[in-house]
């Protein structure tokens, strides 16, 4: 039987691409999402074997989405599709249980070597990925835990991308009073003074596009 694969990324095209390029590898695509929310809902509904997630992705990022998922009882493997290369982005993939990650630039049997390596239980770095992890560790250097929640995450992605205090509430089903608590709690935790610095602090870790 062949591979159930969900495949999110808000770029049609890009989907469609690597859409193409699996089943001509004779995988079977279970699903498509154009954003993080919808990927999260689509591997609840269809259990995967693979959830291959965009790493920049509007409402939910893609290393968010895949925390979410794995919380689930049928537990895909996930590869993480992205154009970032940063040691941060890289070790909080691995320490969320992403077992891929791979690169955007890199060749399509990148991909395909990711989810063949997915599937019988290792992990998979792009080359370039790897190249950074074995310099970070043979430099001796340590990844600080992420100093937010996942819930805190979220309500700094929405606002990062321009959502109000009432709009965050509504999408997360949150009290407009509980979703101003955690905007306070986000800048306190990050020293972060206003929304330009939180902006600045999601590109960087990339939970929005720049």
């Amino acid at each position: 039987m062949a591979l159930q694969i969900l495949l999110a990324d808000d770029h049609l095209i890009v989907r469609d691409g690597i859409k193409a390029i699996l089943e001509r590898h004779g995988f079977q695509i279970a699903g498509e999402a154009a954003n993080g929310r919808e990927a999260v809902r689509l591997a609840k509904a269809h259990s995967p074997d693979v959830a291959i997630l965009d790493l920049s992705m509007p409402q939910l990022n893609g290393l968010d989405a895949a925390r979410e998922i794995l919380q689930s009882h049928d537990r895909p493997a996930i590869i993480l599709l992205t154009m970032h290369v940063e040691e941060q982005q890289i070790v909080a993939a691995l320490r969320a249980g992403i077992r891929g990650y791979v690169i955007k630039t890199g060749a399509s049997e990148d991909l395909i070597n990711a989810i063949r390596e997915v599937v019988g239980g290792g992990i998979y770095l792009s080359p370039g990925a790897y190249g950074v992890v074995v310099a970070a560790y043979l430099a001796g250097r340590n990844v600080p835990l992420d100093p937010l929640t996942l819930r805190e995450r979220e309500v700094l992605q929405l606002v990062a991308e321009g959502h109000s205090t009432k709009e965050v509430a509504g999408a997360l089903n949150l009290s407009v009073k509980t979703a101003d608590s955690y905007r306070s709690q986000i800048m306190g935790k990050l020293e972060i003074h206003d929304t330009a610095g939180l902006v600045r602090y999601a590109v960087r870790h990339g939970l929005i596009q720049a």
